[in-house]
């Protein structure tokens, strides 16, 4: 079974869904350090002026003490669905398949969670389906019991928890993981990279460090094809 665990983040890049696609299981890590100028609450859109970053904003009372990424709160106090759905409508009503996703879109921004984790959690199932991929299941970390360790000995618990023998993991991890202790517990370990076609964009010059929506309102169901990489098209 080949497992993927990656913090929850805000409409992710093609990268992400990559690793959901590859994935048996993809396990949201929710459980672990909120960190507060990471992906989690905020991510960036192509415009005609460059990128440009739509974030939603937390409550930040606890969000500098640890919290974990499950308990932080979304600030419904400002009015940030309606200045997000704006800023995407700006930016891509002249996409070719805008349109075609305009009614997901709004019912996205009609969502009211009281936390961060369940948006964006949900969020993301729900485009991986209008993507295509639909063999990946799903869970949590923050509901698997018992897991004490830290760093690599979290990853390998959580793992064990759910019988993997496979870790998929994005190239950045190997500044950090131990492959060692993989080793001593029997689970192997892959390295994804990240070698994508380009696609057409409303705004030169082509960047593909940006939200999957881009390339969804780009090319529309075509859009499952350009996160293969080119290493699994030749497979």
């Amino acid at each position: 079974m080949n497992v993927v665990i990656l913090q929850p983040s805000y409409i992710p890049w093609r990268g992400y869904f990559d690793q959901i696609h590859r994935a048996d299981l993809f396990i949201f890590y929710d459980d672990v350090q909120y960190d507060k100028h990471g992906w989690r609450n905020r991510n960036q859109i192509k415009t005609s002026q460059g990128k440009q970053w739509i974030t939603i904003p937390v409550h930040s009372k606890g969000v500098t003490e640890g919290i974990p990424i499950k308990d932080v709160r979304i600030d419904w106090s400002k009015s940030w669905p309606k200045k997000h759905l704006n800023a995407l409508t700006f930016a891509y009503a002249k996409a070719p398949f805008f349109r075609s996703f305009q009614p997901w879109l709004e019912s996205v921004y009609n969502r009211e969670d009281e936390f961060l984790a369940d948006f964006t959690i949900d969020t993301t199932i729900e485009l991986a389906g209008i993507l295509g991929i639909t063999g990946t299941k799903f869970m949590r970390s923050s509901e698997i019991p018992g897991i004490d360790g830290q760093k690599t000995e979290r990853l390998i618990q959580i793992l064990q928890h759910v019988g993997a023998k496979h870790y998929l993991s994005g190239p950045s991890a190997r500044d950090y993981i131990e492959r060692d202790k993989f080793e001593e517990a029997g689970i192997t370990l892959e390295y994804i990279q990240y070698d994508y076609s380009e696609y057409p964009q409303l705004h030169p010059p082509y960047d593909p460090f940006v939200t999957i929506l881009d390339l969804l309102f780009m090319v529309g169901e075509d859009a499952l094809s350009y996160i293969v990489t080119q290493e699994e098209k030749i497979k």
